[in-house]
């Protein structure tokens, strides 16, 4: 099984709705904050005591909050265990939570060295030490400055490796606010029952590390019946997506396929859309090119019927019986020449069939401003450029996020924006974050696969979300497999399509 997949849940919640979680929990099963702080602390040393010797030397850094109650109360469990541990209090007045004073309190009965964070430089922290970061969670609110800030950018430039208690301190929960905070650069984020919001965003990759998620107990059915807008998307909502085929099926079944890829010098492009089309299990595919690629394409893709347009290098026309198909895909390595853009117009004023749009179809569109085109239940796929390029640049990944969620309300569209953790946006204004792929899918043709496995889906007949929440899964698990083949560095688009059939071979 590929590492990386998350199992724990699906849904994200912001900061304060996990604090309503924490409440809900220890007034339901009554029980003491201070117990599901020992939880959550004694979740911490397991894994501290799974991968790190016991004459690693650790420094643990402990604020005044619940946050820094987790690191104290890990700290007793790792001196009980042997570890050598010293304690760097970042009390910045005496007002200490309840649950952090009483686990400050039992330390200093026990034999550790323990010192207020004026003297961190004492401490002479070198790189072969592990660091603990329990100074500020989820409620900080505003950036560290001052004296704080100082003590983390020294921490950071001993290049140690940092074990973050549930979010790095200093860093946003709940998105993306600003690009460069003054924030500890963990090496592991060990992230108590959800990933935070701001875990899936590549501006705070070097702060987050990598994270993982580890179970503390909270209220499954509270869990459950909770509202978010924001999730991961799972291999259990994948298998109840995913349809059995009947025994009496026939090719016409699954769907016929449209395709409207491809230029002179571009054809790659069609091809690759196409032979994952074909692999995503449609029934039919047709494939609309440019006349220098009949050749291409048959040779290629035999189990593709083609259709020349009018032209010798681009596409310029629609094919006459549109209509006649279950699902259209389009953009894919076409060009944005001027009759080319004059097709994506009639395109869109030709059907209602169904389109997965991606690429230079999105860039004729953004050369127009012709988003109001797009017909309802429309899935775009653009990566963050294509998309900036519809609807105006953005200051970070947070920003372009909120005009996709706004964008695909306006107009009821699905909008895939690309990359690591794919972000899949609904019409009803909720986000699926993607949880499979690899830096080893940032590679020349990775985005026409996947524009062909979600064509080929709609052709199948699933709806505009299922094709896009089942089409980015299968893309980036296929992906993930290929990884374990080929390397990330190795890997080529190829290699993801020769790879679908693993990824449905694991969620079936």
């Amino acid at each position: 099984v590929p590492p990386n997949l998350i199992s724990n849940g699906m849904k994200i919640f912001n900061s304060t709705a996990i604090r309503q979680i924490d409440a809900y929990t220890i007034e339901k099963n009554h029980i003491k904050s201070i117990e599901l702080m020992e939880v959550a602390a004694r979740s911490v040393f397991e894994y501290i005591i799974q991968h790190y010797d016991i004459e690693k030397k650790i420094i643990i850094f402990a604020g005044q909050g619940n946050n820094g109650g987790d690191a104290l109360a890990l700290a007793r469990l790792l001196h009980i265990a042997g570890f050598s541990i010293k304690i760097i209090t970042v009390f910045l007045s005496d007002n200490l939570s309840d649950d952090c004073e009483t686990n400050y309190k039992v330390l200093l009965n026990k034999n550790i060295p323990i010192y207020h964070y004026s003297r961190y430089l004492e401490l002479n922290i070198k790189e072969d030490y592990l660091i603990i970061d329990g100074i500020f969670g989820t409620g900080l609110n505003k950036p560290i400055t001052g004296k704080l800030a100082d003590m983390i950018v020294y921490i950071n430039s001993r290049n140690c490796e940092t074990i973050a208690i549930d979010i790095p301190s200093g860093l946003p929960s709940d998105g993306v606010t600003e690009t460069n905070p003054i924030a500890i650069k963990a090496t592991i984020t060990i992230s108590f029952q959800f990933p935070k919001i701001s875990f899936f965003f590549a501006e705070y990759e070097s702060f987050i590390g990598k994270w993982i998620l580890t179970n503390i107990g909270l209220d499954k059915e509270y869990i459950a019946n909770k509202e978010t807008n924001f999730y991961t998307i799972t291999k259990e909502r994948i298998q109840k997506i995913l349809r059995k085929r009947s025994v009496f099926s026939h090719k016409g079944t699954f769907g016929h396929c449209l395709l409207m890829n491809g230029s002179y010098g571009k054809m790659g492009a069609g091809i690759l859309s196409a032979k994952a089309c074909l692999r995503s299990g449609v029934g039919l595919l047709t494939t609309h090119i440019p006349v220098c690629g009949n050749t291409i394409m048959q040779i290629a893709v035999p189990e593709a019927m083609t259709y020349t347009d009018m032209q010798e290098l681009t596409l310029t026309s629609v094919h006459d019986n549109i209509n006649d198909f279950d699902a259209v895909g389009c953009g894919c390595g076409i060009g944005t020449a001027i009759h080319t853009q004059k097709m994506i117009h009639n395109l869109l004023l030709s059907t209602n069939t169904p389109f997965v749009l991606d690429a230079d179809a999105l860039n004729c569109i953004a050369l127009n401003n012709w988003k109001h085109l797009l017909p309802k239940n429309t899935i775009i796929t653009p990566h963050p450029k294509e998309f900036d390029r519809l609807v105006g640049e953005s200051k970070h990944n947070g920003e372009r996020l909120q005009k996709a969620i706004l964008l695909s309300k306006q107009l009821t569209i699905v909008i895939i924006l690309k990359g690591a953790y794919t972000r899949v946006v609904l019409p009803n204004g909720k986000v699926y974050f993607n949880t499979t792929g690899n830096p080893g899918m940032a590679t020349a043709g990775s985005g026409d696969v996947l524009t062909g496995i979600i064509a080929g889906l709609r052709a199948q007949k699933y709806d505009a979300i299922e094709a896009s929440l089942l089409g980015v899964y299968l893309h980036g698990l296929a992906g993930d497999y290929a990884k374990e083949k080929y390397s990330e560095k190795s890997l080529v688009a190829t290699d993801i399509i020769e790879n679908i059939s693993e990824a449905y071979k694991f969620i079936l």
